[in-house]
């Protein structure tokens, strides 16, 4: 069975609460069930979570089905690539020991059958978010990591969550609408660097808006969108690289699911960026 190369982004599970982010990680792990005998490899574009404060030797509790089911992938052979996005940047090593996980911290280059395409989370990327960078380049500082980490995890964790609901400079702020490709500023950053390389795609998460757009007749932009509100994923099928919708079947949802359904449609789009 010919097997394709699966992408995603923009989970933000945590958030805003942990009754409807349930709801999403058990859609997502849906998904994982439905394509896993069709995969060869997937990409998860960062903000898997909405905060990720790792520690030495304390996680994050929760996600267990979500990182289960990752780790039930990677056990399988099947590959998982994660790139570090602004709501989980403080990942370290956890989920390359103890799953398998391949993290990467900086936008790459991947070269599949003969697409190159470029691919990464997309914050900090183009003419925008200059606060953010800022706030970025501290954020990742080593020392200031450690500084943090001297905090104990009952303070750190939840003052984290606060910071990635409340304080969009942080969180890295996101216009959630899409005003044409001359104000899309990921869109900008890959014409730009199409003058001097060439890309058959450009492949970012970030905006949570499912975006496929012309840079040229040789080469497009996609945005993944994100798993909040429009439930969209990337495919790569050995010759293209497309945006697909997953929608649930509403007589398969629990009890549970059906009830958050509408309130996580209705919440969530303008607390997460």
């Amino acid at each position: 069975m010919k097997k394709n190369i699966y992408f995603v982004s923009d989970h933000h599970f945590g958030a805003p609460d942990r009754a409807s982010s349930l709801v999403r990680e058990r859609r997502f792990v849906k998904l994982l069930d439905q394509i896993k005998p069709n995969v060869s490899e997937l990409y998860i574009l960062g903000d898997l979570f909405d905060v990720w404060d790792e520690y030495k030797h304390v996680v994050p509790k929760g996600f267990v089905r979500v990182l289960g089911k990752l780790a039930e992938f990677v056990d399988d052979g099947i590959p998982i690539h994660f790139f570090v996005g602004n709501h989980d940047m403080w990942m370290i090593d956890y989920l390359e020991m103890e799953i398998g996980v391949k993290v990467y911290y900086h936008p790459k280059t991947k070269v599949f059958g003969s697409k190159k395409i470029f691919v990464g989370h997309g914050d900090g990327l183009g003419p925008k978010d200059k606060g953010y960078k800022r706030m970025k380049k501290l954020f990742r500082n080593p020392f200031f990591q450690w500084l943090y980490r001297w905090l104990h995890p009952d303070l750190g964790i939840p003052f984290a969550r606060y910071l990635s609901l409340k304080n969009k400079l942080i969180s890295g702020s996101v216009d959630l609408n899409y005003d044409g490709p001359d104000r899309e500023w990921l869109f900008q950053y890959a014409k730009r660097k199409l003058k001097t390389e060439h890309f058959d795609y450009f492949l970012f998460g970030h905006r949570h808006l499912p975006l496929e757009i012309s840079l040229n007749p040789q080469s497009t932009y996609i945005n993944i969108g994100d798993w909040i509100t429009h439930y969209t994923y990337g495919v790569f099928d050995g010759l293209k690289l497309s945006l697909k919708h997953w929608k649930p079947n509403i007589g398969n949802l629990t009890m549970i699911e059906q009830k958050n359904l509408g309130f996580e449609q209705a919440v969530l789009i303008g607390i997460i960026n």
